[in-house]
């Protein structure tokens, strides 16, 4: 079932084609969609016509055309007009009428089929067989992709997204209030970079319509249509943990996220046990700014002492001074790969950490 505002703007681009007027009725004679209001009450002889055989009729000067959706009786088209052709526009209408009900009845259908796809919600013999009644390739190299706006998704991003995306293999749909899911064919991307620069124009598109806070998410790529739940599965992971790791980043894939993904699986118990051993009672937010800045741009640069000195505009010894100095707070020298692995983590489990206390 198409809604009464796909069918009203419909009629109201028929009408411009065709200069005739009309109005379509459900099957009890009641007003769905007009293009005039001079038609008058209408309602009796439309339930008439619909108890009648016949398929199209005239009745006091109005063209009366039944509408069928699988030989289902599903709306009344009156045409009004003046000239010979008000019959043949309106059988031609009607038509074009009931092909809209095909098309949208078969989106339905395969935007029902993603949906319960990516949750898991069919059984593996299903998935294969109501695919090949949907006509959908069953081992077509697919990704999913999460979009999220800030502030939730509003009624229209879906459309939206799915005017970026166009026509083709390419699903778009969603699965709860927040997101807008991409189920997306890559069949002719043999690079990760050509998937990223997909999302990034996507995400071009929708900030061109004026969204604000667009990140897209995905996972990896699946060849087979029953692996797209766990693209998806990979592309929820990909979202949370890049708004903790890589937060500046509008566009992340799963298989960058590196440690992020098993530090983000940790119990928080688990995590300030950690801490405490690493840090003893000590926060990693005490360290001063310019003890962080040092850190973040040692790492930055491998552990090279000279290459990082001369980016942060200092001598060599002041650098080797800063972590001495660091190395007898918290027992680790940064020059040291174990040690240096260690702090990284830390800072990471530290900063997971804060993020889920946001939501406690």
């Amino acid at each position: 079932m198409i809604s009464n505002q796909i069918l009203q703007n419909t009629i109201d681009g028929l009408k411009n084609i065709a200069h005739v007027d009309l109005c379509v009725l459900d099957i009890d004679g009641k007003e769905v969609a007009s293009t005039t209001g001079d038609i008058g009450n209408v309602s009796a002889a439309a339930r008439d016509f619909v108890e009648s055989p016949a398929d199209s009729q005239e009745i006091q000067g109005y063209q009366y055309f039944k509408i069928y959706d699988e030989q289902q009786l599903e709306y009344i088209l009156i045409c009004t007009g003046s000239g010979d052709n008000i019959y043949m526009l309106g059988k031609m209408i009607a038509y074009q009428i009931q092909s809209l009900l095909v098309a949208y009845k078969e989106r339905f259908d395969k935007d029902n089929f993603i949906k319960n796809l990516l949750l898991d919600n069919l059984l593996l013999v299903d998935i294969y067989s109501r695919a090949k009644k949907l006509h959908i390739q069953s081992d077509a190299r697919r990704v999913a992709m999460i979009i999220e706006c800030a502030g939730g998704r509003d009624s229209n991003v879906l459309e939206l997204t799915r005017s970026c995306i166009g026509s083709g293999t390419d699903f778009v749909t969603e699965v709860d209030e927040d997101n807008v899911i991409v189920v997306k064919d890559v069949s002719d991307m043999g690079k990760a970079s050509e998937i990223t620069r997909a999302a990034e124009d996507i995400l071009a598109g929708l900030e061109k319509e004026g969204l604000t806070g667009v990140r897209i998410a995905y996972g990896t790529v699946v060849g087979e249509i029953k692996e797209v739940s766990r693209s998806y599965k990979e592309a929820k992971m990909a979202l949370d943990v890049g708004k903790i790791f890589f937060d500046e980043r509008k566009v992340i894939c799963y298989s960058e996220l590196g440690i992020g993904r098993l530090i983000y699986q940790l119990p928080i118990p688990l995590c300030k046990m950690f801490i405490k051993e690493i840090f003893g009672g000590r926060n990693p937010d005490d360290f001063d700014q310019e003890t962080l800045t040092t850190i973040d741009k040692f790492f930055e640069n491998s552990l090279n002492v000279s290459e990082t000195s001369r980016q942060l505009f200092i001598h060599r010894n002041t650098l080797v001074y800063r972590l001495d100095k660091l190395q007898k707070s918290t027992g680790l020298d940064l020059r040291v790969f174990d040690d240096a692995i260690t702090f990284k983590i830390a800072l990471m489990v530290v900063r997971y950490m804060k993020y889920m206390e946001k939501f406690t």
